[in-house]
């Protein structure tokens, strides 16, 4: 049986492992084929790419408790290539995971402080924090999707990380975070 608690930890470790997907198939891409203007809500990779980290640091901070999550979004500062944006990305993953792996049921429904400027400071539970921030990614990995299609790069699957029963399908990714499947997603059904 899968409770809240066990479902966000299977989407934290589901939104890494899109972002090492997503984030290894542009790799050949040049600095200016991540900079170019693309239609998009952000008119580049880079900077939809900016953006998912930017948000992820606001809410990753508040979730994890920091003192001023407000300072962690003012001070992030865009990337201009890929490689540094991947790093710090991974490393907001790993943080988001850390915040996940301790949940139970009362963090689940413990109050997220989230100040939005002006002295207002907005308070929801974690598990509605967490699931907006991972509509979030998803929304923006599909933008992200979407602009590679006016690339030489071809868009990679990134639906392939919920499903205990598509491990086959992930096992590049999983081996890549040395992460076992039977741990993350717990054993198949019938099993």
């Amino acid at each position: 049986m899968v409770d809240l608690a066990q479902s966000l930890r299977i989407q934290a470790h589901a939104n890494a492992l899109a972002n090492l997907r997503l984030h290894a198939a542009m790799a050949p891409l040049s600095r200016e084929e991540l900079q170019a203007r693309r239609t998009s809500f952000f008119p580049s990779l880079m900077a939809t790419l900016n953006h998912i980290l930017a948000v992820d640091v606001y809410y990753v901070a508040a979730l994890a408790g920091d003192a001023n999550p407000e300072a962690a979004w003012r001070g992030y500062r865009p990337a201009l290539d890929l490689a540094p944006l991947v790093a710090s990305q991974r490393a907001s993953d790993m943080r988001l995971l850390s915040v996940c792996e301790a949940l139970d049921a009362d963090g689940c429904n413990r109050i997220v402080a989230m100040p939005r400027g002006g002295g207002r400071v907005q308070q929801d539970r974690a598990a509605h924090v967490l699931a907006h921030l991972f509509m979030h990614q998803t929304h923006h990995r599909g933008q992200v999707h979407a602009m590679l299609s006016g690339t030489a790069v071809k868009p990679p699957q990134l639906d392939e990380f919920l499903m205990p029963s598509e491990g086959h399908l992930r096992e590049g990714e999983m081996l890549a975070f040395d992460w076992n499947e039977r741990e993350v997603y717990g054993p198949l059904p019938g099993a």
